[in-house]
């Protein structure tokens, strides 16, 4: 094995030749040889050293060489082919190298004369030759020096040549000659190459690899097809694209594939895998290719590909064009989920700005994704001077960058960045002027109609910052127009969504700001075409439906039925794509009011119509949505088990999955650790991976349910319930649904057999029942004790005589339902939180007071589905039912041991299961739950604000028993529970009222048919009062062949009048106790 040689052994050779050489004539042979000697010894110092200066001194050697006389002895014989050869070589080098377009071209020149001499006598090939042309026709293609065109498909057509058997079956197979070609493809995509033109180069590199033979050098093709891949992908989103080219990643990236693959060709396949998961996710918009963004990049931040990054200065960009990704994509997380901590890794990467958006091996990718750096623009305070220094460096970079390169593009690019940035800090108007000339400057050297796309979609970013920042119109005018010139041009699709959502907003303000109509139509003609697009996510597109309803039906606009219709039909996808009811919960509170009442608006809308059928349909469809979804995942399939016992098993199983998933607790957007080391090495964290398992099982549960609805009598499989299903909620005594709408109020009354009754209100009955609202949540301010909420709470509910019970008892008197009939209350917004079941006092001839409830039975349900739920069949009534009490007797809670007394005094009529003091934790609890028919809880309720997932009964211990656990428990038996707790019906703060997301309807929920809870807090000693003419009443009651369940109802009216009539009970203590479900 001959020694290695190092830089010293060549300059010591190269010194000896050149005292050699200074002494003879130029013609003499030994002169000759020396001059032959010191070129070989130059360039082999060059590919140690590679020092310009050892590159051009060979290049000297050599032309001198071309020049003198030809000598050839014996030992010592010079090739004047192979020196043109090396000097082609070299030439294209130093075109590589220092980024000189007029080196490449002399290189291409002698390369394509060499082609056409014979080559016998050498001691290279034709193919080399070919190899060796391919590779400068690539230089030639990145400098722009050519015609692009025509250098690629001379490439295609010489690439084609050397596919030919007798050079492709011989021992050495041309692998160099094929990554020139998938990188140039890439570069003259960017520039116009059109998407037809890129299927000969793929065809011809799938050729390749199809003759390339196994070994580590193949590896090499595989990387330039899949390059080829990506480039199309980018042009074209096809799916099959992507999935090729991965599969192609993969196989280089499998250590079991026939050859060791090299450090360099497997980093670039591990960077070429980040920038087709990063493509997917941009072109997409869906959060499972977001997930899978986040951990490839966060593994090439962990653990970066070396051998492509030669220097420390390179390292650092790449490390921060990695970050700034990371940025983006952890803000787009927080934008799909509204998780804080994603927030605060977005803002952390972000505080690493990147220099160059992408490393030289991720520039393409960079190029070709518009990421929103709203985040990166979010940072105020001083512009640091470190980063005015970086900006005269780039522009110290642009002034020596050849023009139309893609690295004078890539620099015109990085400094609007850094302009448009350093406004955000010092709002000076010349730095965002900057940024706009840099932008159209950037929009100037691209021709390609995508890269114009994302020039345009950068340009129109900035004249949006310019116009929030300075409000000149001028800047509005201008950004209207940008935006124009995106749709135009058409192609990236995945931009089109995001501008005109730029548009609608900009349109919308002109108006405002100038009165002009016609904005208005065309901001509705723009949101008509936008909300389909199927690059767009469903969270974005509903939201834009429900300003196209807003603002459609403010100017009486034609399409307003349509804008809600469309709203309507995106609202649960809106939410399901996030993994688990909480974050679905957060996400709906992060769209805001006009989102979350767009299903009032709607149906105020039908009924303004005279529609009240397809009202009571839509106020269905779209409250209590969480619930809803959850129990979609409970559907009984009794047709289908009976016809196809595996198709049925198979649904329950992913639908049994799921729902374990939805109702999990949100794991952390982090990845775990152990010993400094993320566990599953792959960046992955565990909230990733629980939106990619979700994502994976939501698929499947969607093609079982499209072939289930193949089947006959099960097209409606899962569909929306229709008006006559949902009307059978109302087959026990009316149900009154309020919806309380901006546009208008109505009550309807649905009866079993009949359309529903609409019963009309005031013109003021919207703000008025808002002002009732406010006044009872000031006064609790004072106390649930206090003079103050005494008084509010009276007035109240005299109001609420005068504004709802009066009308609907006058309508109910009128339709002759009886008094002392079962009713129910389905109410919507601030009516969810206000004691309907107790309006009065109504006027009468009686001596005593008489309320809403002494007329008539109340109940409330969250939703009609939830009340036809509840009466399903059940088994019969044992003659002795078990009931399961929970209590936790304490110093806070010292009533609870009467309470306990009252229940274990029910004993022998009922079985009695206690859990009290150190029995009770959550694990017992459930597990009790499921063995008895009736519950009782006498402990603390306690709510979380903003988190209505952590509303729980507090047990031993300080143990929590959340809304999650119990919503997680099936009780199928289950009939009654009473839960003798403070809040165990009320709606914490800053949770979505219309989803009645509290611990009475998770009970409700996980199976029983009827539950007692509270409003607010309630007194400790009434738990005990309650509780005894409670189950007096239940179980004296004279309708034995009714369910206990039925009955329950009746009973707390009879407990809360008997308590009403005890001597010192505030108004407030028997108002609070409500009775949900049948």
């Amino acid at each position: 094995m001959a020694p290695e040689v190092s830089i010293p052994d060549f300059d010591n050779q190269m010194a000896a030749v050149q005292s050699l050489v200074s002494q003879l004539p130029r013609t003499h042979s030994d002169h000759i040889i020396g001059v032959h000697t010191l070129a070989r010894a130059r360039f082999g110092s060059y590919t140690l050293s590679q020092k310009k200066e050892d590159l051009d001194k060979s290049m000297l050697h050599n032309t001198e060489l071309i020049l003198l006389p030809p000598v050839s002895l014996d030992k010592h014989s010079i090739n004047i082919v192979e020196l043109l050869l090396d000097l082609a070589f070299a030439l294209l080098l130093r075109s590589e190298d220092s980024g000189q377009p007029e080196d490449v071209k002399y290189s291409i020149v002698y390369l394509r004369y060499l082609r056409g001499l014979p080559l016998d006598s050498c001691d290279f090939s034709k193919c080399t030759v070919t190899t060796l042309l391919i590779r400068a026709l690539r230089a030639q293609v990145y400098f722009g020096a050519g015609d692009g065109t025509q250098d690629l498909d001379e490439m295609v057509d010489l690439c084609r040549e050397l596919l030919s058997p007798n050079i492709s079956e011989s021992a050495n197979f041309p692998v160099g000659a094929f990554m020139p070609l998938g990188e140039a493809v890439g570069i003259e995509f960017s520039r116009g190459w059109s998407v037809q033109s890129l299927d000969k180069v793929v065809d011809c590199l799938r050729d390749a690899t199809r003759l390339c033979p196994p070994g580590s050098e193949s590896h090499l093709v595989l990387l330039a097809l899949a390059l080829a891949l990506w480039t199309r992908f980018v042009g074209t989103h096809s799916n099959e694209d992507y999935e090729e080219g991965t599969r192609l990643l993969e196989r280089i990236l499998d250590p079991n594939q026939p050859g060791e693959c090299s450090v360099s060709v497997r980093d670039r396949a591990l960077l070429l895998t980040s920038g087709f998961a990063h493509a997917r996710s941009t072109i997409f918009e869906n959060p499972e290719y977001t997930e899978v963004t986040i951990s490839h990049f966060r593994t090439l931040l962990d653990s970066p590909p070396r051998t492509l990054l030669d220097s420390s200065s390179i390292d650092e960009r790449f490390r921060r064009s990695i970050t700034g990704i990371l940025a983006s994509q952890y803000s787009k997380r927080f934008r799909h989920y509204s998780l804080a901590e994603s927030l605060e890794d977005a803002n952390s990467y972000t505080s690493q700005p990147g220099d160059l958006s992408l490393s030289q091996s991720l520039e393409e990718s960079g190029r070709l994704l518009i990421e929103s750096d709203a985040v990166q623009d979010s940072v105020q305070g001083p512009y640091p001077m470190e980063r005015m220094t970086e900006i005269q460096h780039l522009e110290e970079l642009l002034s020596n960058a050849p023009p139309g390169t893609p690295h004078y593009t890539g620099l015109l690019r990085e400094l609007q960045k850094r302009y448009r940035s350093k406004f955000c800090h010092t709002n000076d108007i010349s730095d965002i002027e900057e940024s706009i000339k840099y932008s159209r400057l950037s929009l100037d050297t691209t021709h390609s109609r995508d890269g114009r796309v994302i020039a345009l979609y950068s340009l129109l970013y900035i004249l949006v910052l310019a116009f929030t920042k300075t409000s000149k119109i001028n800047y509005l005018d201008e950004l209207i127009t940008v935006g124009y010139e995106v749709l135009e041009l058409g192609g990236v699709q995945f931009a089109r969504f995001r501008t005109i959502q730029t548009l609608v907003t900009s349109l919308t303000t002109r108006e405002l700001l100038l009165g002009r109509r016609e904005d208005q139509l065309e901001a509705i003609r723009l949101m008509s075409m936008a909300v389909d697009d199927q690059y767009a996510q469903e969270p974005d597109r509903f939201q834009l439906s429900c300003e196209w309803a807003i603002l459609a039906r403010n100017i009486g606009h034609p399409t307003t039925l349509t804008a809600y219709k469309t709203a309507m039909s995106l609202v649960q996808k809106s939410l399901s794509f996030a993994p688990t009811v909480s974050i679905q919960h957060t996400r709906l509170v992060a769209m805001g009011e006009d989102c979350q009442t767009m299903p009032l608006d709607y149906a105020s809308f039908q009924i303004k119509l005279g529609c009240f059928e397809e009202a009571v349909e839509i106020l269905e469809q779209g409250r209590a949505l969480l619930w809803s979804e959850m129990r979609g995942l409970r559907t009984p399939m009794t047709q289908l088990i009976e016809e196809d016992p595996p198709l049925a098993k198979r649904f329950a199983e992913i639908s049994q999955k799921l729902e374990a998933l939805i109702i999990s607790v949100t794991p952390s957007g982090r990845p775990e650790m152990e010993d400094g080391v993320t566990q599953g090495g792959d960046g992955t964290d565990a909230f990733g991976r629980l939106v990619v398992k979700r994502q994976k099982l939501m698929e499947k549960r969607d093609a079982l349910i499209s072939q289930i609805r193949g089947r006959p009598g099960l097209e409606g499989f899962l569909k929306a319930p229709s008006f006559a299903t949902l009307r059978s909620a109302a087959s026990c005594g009316p149900v009154i649904i309020i919806n309380h709408c901006e546009w208008r109020s109505d009550i309807l009354i649905i009866f079993p057999n009949s359309l529903p009754c609409s019963i009309p209100t005031a013109d003021d009955f919207y703000d008025r029942a808002n002002e009732l609202r406010d006044e009872l949540v000031e006064a609790r301010k004072h106390g649930l004790d206090s003079v103050e909420y005494q008084d509010a709470l009276s007035s109240v509910l005299k109001d609420l005589y005068e504004l709802v019970g009066e009308p609907v008892i006058e309508k109910l008197r009128e339709l002759e339902v009886p008094e002392q009939s079962r009713i129910w209350w389905c109410p919507t917004s601030v009516f969810c939180s206000l004691p309907l079941h107790a309006m009065g006092p109504i006027p009468s001839s009686e001596p005593c007071e008489r309320y809403f409830s002494d007329l008539y039975i109340p109940s409330y349900t969250p939703s009609l589905s939830a009340l036809i739920d509840s009466r399903k069949a059940s088994l019969l009534m044992p003659e002795k039912p078990s009931l399961l009490l929970v209590a936790q007797p304490e110093d806070s809670l010292p009533g609870v041991k009467g309470e306990i007394k009252a229940m274990r005094s029910l004993e022998p009529r009922v079985t009695v299961a206690d859990l009290v003091s150190g029995k009770a934790t959550p694990s017992s609890v459930v597990e009790g739950l499921r063995g008895s028919r009736f519950a009782h809880f006498a402990c603390h309720g306690v709510l979380e604000t903003g988190k209505p997932f952590d509303a729980s009964f507090k047990l031993h211990g300080g143990s929590r028993l959340t809304l999650l656990d119990i919503a997680r428990s099936r009780l199928p038996d289950a009939e009654f529970a009473f839960l003798s707790c403070c809040h165990a019906a009320e709606i914490t703060q800053d949770s979505v009222i219309d989803e009645a997301l509290h611990l009475t309807a998770a009970m409700q929920y996980c199976g029983f048919r009827s539950v007692v809870g509270t409003m607010w807090e309630m007194a400790d000693t009434d738990g005990r009062d309650l509780a005894r003419s409670f189950y007096k009443s239940l179980f004296s009651s004279q309708e034995t062949s009714v369910p206990y369940y039925e009955r329950s109802a009746g009973a707390l009216r009879d407990a809360t009048q008997k308590l009403r009539g005890k001597r010192g009970i505030t108004l407030e203590r028997w108002v609070n106790f409500v009775h949900y479900g049948a």
